[in-house]
């Protein structure tokens, strides 16, 4: 995965781009695609809860090409995003 972290739109200072891209190689990571009025698919963005190694809980907003990947925003995980996250990962063992 290419990951594109030239001028982010978002302060990387909380959240170490490493940690963000380890999301993406989490086995249990979910992606989403938003409903919306938007139906292009060159434009469209793209949710994603993930663990990194480090096992705190990330919550992004993605761009993809299917080569390149842009995050557009991300944050640690809330407690409700948490909860979703391991029900969906418990579902799966």
């Amino acid at each position: 995965m290419d990951f594109d972290w030239i001028d982010v739109p978002f302060d990387l200072a909380s959240l170490p781009p490493k940690d963000i891209e380890e999301t993406f190689e989490d086995p249990f990571a979910l992606k989403f695609l938003p409903d919306g009025e938007n139906s292009d698919p060159r434009s469209s963005r793209y949710f994603s809860l993930g663990k990194p190694l480090s096992g705190k809980g990330i919550f992004s907003v993605f761009w993809t090409d299917g080569k390149r990947y842009r995050i557009i925003f991300a944050r640690h995980m809330t407690p409700e995003e948490e909860h979703f996250y391991e029900r969906k990962k418990s579902e799966d063992l």
